[in-house]
């Protein structure tokens, strides 16, 4: 497995910064959320643009990291210092990860065949709109077959609400799936 190199040339000069940096374990911070108005703003914003441009192809082949990404794609249009910070650590988990030979989603014949469904909801979840983030999962047995995480245009008025929409979703969603319905 080849080892991510960006083709664009500042995306290239910002990886080679990075390239002997010390690797994460992990591609997100789970107890920081990132704000619109927190910290400096960035001083060359073209770059951080052009990183997480990269970034977001990337994301066909990691799915991992699909988060994180949009997380700091979400600060494009305003980025600061904090953003920029998450984006780094996307790079150095990216550093540390590359030799894992297989991140790669797999489907195996499993029996019984049951359709196994999670489903969550952030309610007021990003600290900038108090939207909320639903997301969910659904298997086939052992195989992951249908996933999505988003956040509505709307904003609920309750957790529970916001419980009920994501439920309701994902319910449309399978039955719309010819080969789940």
């Amino acid at each position: 497995m080849a080892c991510f190199v960006p083709s664009d040339s500042i995306c290239w000069m910002f990886w080679t910064v990075l390239h002997d940096c010390k690797p994460c374990n992990t591609h997100v911070d789970t107890h920081s959320k990132l704000s619109i108005a927190d910290g400096m703003s960035v001083s060359n914003s073209t770059n951080y643009r052009n990183i997480t441009g990269t970034l977001q192809y990337l994301t066909f082949t990691r799915s991992e990291i699909a988060y994180a990404v949009q997380q700091v794609c979400l600060r494009m249009h305003i980025p600061r210092d904090p953003h920029l910070g998450y984006t780094k650590r996307i790079l150095r988990y990216l550093q540390g990860s590359k030799g894992n030979k297989d991140l790669s989603l797999h489907l195996y014949q499993t029996l019984p065949i049951d359709l196994i469904v999670y489903s969550d909801a952030n309610w007021a979840g990003c600290p900038g709109t108090r939207k909320s983030t639903s997301s969910y999962a659904i298997f086939c047995g052992d195989n992951l077959i249908l996933w999505s995480s988003k956040r509505p245009t709307t904003v609920f008025g309750s957790s529970a609400e916001a419980k009920y929409r994501v439920v309701a979703n994902v319910i449309a969603q399978a039955l719309a799936t010819p080969a789940l319905g």
